[in-house]
């Protein structure tokens, strides 16, 4: 069973920066795997690649250039294909060390005016909507190149990439990156080219990332941090043994007025009413951790430690209940 919500007739349609409140379509049959920490983390490694994009784009095309994240969502790669224009420029590449292929599309019109930029053109002037020549394709290769050197540097903190162009298509249904039903995390993007802009969009597979995005959520210690761990736990450990503690020995607490406290003179005497069979509190802290009955050791004073008390645990249990 399918159930969806949708948003208000004449609505605002669902962004990757949504407002609170606003209704989002959620299919029950495809639920979601992207978690908050998983976003957090793919954000840091967008936002970085949008800010090297920008440069790089500025630099080969000699013009104005940027590129921004407006969001990240989780789709079917059936569902993102069908968002895309037809025709419109997507380049596959692969992930190595890990399986599967990543898409990158923008509009075919910013493509070409890459290229009339990389020439020495303006970038201004009618773009044709036709597959690349083989010279376009060239130069627009050299460009992507580029562009999948910083994304490997990118997700870096994630997980070392070698990604390599695979191929250029315009036509979203030949771009066969992942089959239809599989879980796709897609980045989007606004990208602008001097007077020019539009929605870029970078899909990566979810399958291939969800242990490299596990492992950056909640880093694992190598095995060197951990041994380090392990001793700077046994010299805390070490340390805390010799540590010295005041520890007192008393008689059972007496309770006395106010009135018979402020009228204490030398020579009264105070009856401390601890029974003659009772042993003291050993305590530390005013935390009782032990029982002494009075002893000596050597012409000192010594307190000899004993059972504890049936009464004492009785109501130690008392009060644990």
């Amino acid at each position: 069973m399918n159930h969806c919500v949708t948003r208000p007739e004449n609505g605002p349609a669902p962004t990757g920066r949504s407002r609170r409140g606003e209704p989002r379509t959620y299919d029950f049959r495809r639920p979601t795997k992207l978690s908050r920490e998983h976003v957090r983390v793919l954000q840091i490694a967008q936002e970085a690649f949008a800010r090297q994009t920008t440069t790089v784009l500025t630099t080969m095309l000699r013009a104005g250039a940027r590129l921004e994240l407006l969001g990240i969502e989780q789709h079917s790669y059936d569902d993102y294909v069908a968002s895309l224009p037809d025709p419109c420029f997507l380049a596959t590449f692969t992930i190595e060390p890990l399986a599967g292929k990543g898409v990158l599309a923008y509009p075919l019109d910013i493509a070409m005016a890459a290229v009339d930029h990389m020439l020495g053109g303006s970038g201004s002037a009618d773009q044709p909507d036709r597959p690349m020549t083989v010279m376009e394709t060239a130069i627009t290769n050299h460009l992507l190149g580029r562009l999948l050197s910083e994304l490997a540097g990118s997700f870096s903190h994630i997980i070392e990439l070698q990604p390599e162009l695979s191929e250029i298509e315009y036509n979203p249904q030949l771009a066969q990156a992942a089959s239809g039903s599989d879980t796709v995390m897609v980045a989007s993007y606004t990208i602008g080219i001097g007077s020019r802009s539009g929605e870029a969009t970078l899909v990566l597979p979810f399958s291939s990332f969800q242990v490299p995005l596990n492992n950056a959520a909640s880093p694992q210690l190598s095995e060197s941090a951990q041994a380090k761990r392990r001793r700077a736990f046994e010299a805390l450990n070490e340390r805390l043994t010799q540590v010295p503690v005041d520890v007192g020995v008393r008689f059972a607490p007496l309770e006395v007025s106010s009135e018979d406290l402020l009228s204490l003179a030398v020579g009264d005497v105070l009856l401390l009413r601890h029974p003659q069979d009772a042993p003291l509190e050993v305590t530390t802290n005013e935390v009782t951790f032990a029982y002494a009955i009075a002893s000596n050791h050597r012409r000192r004073l010594a307190a000899a430690i004993v059972p504890t008390p049936a009464t004492s645990q009785n109501r130690a249990q008392k009060d644990t209940a």
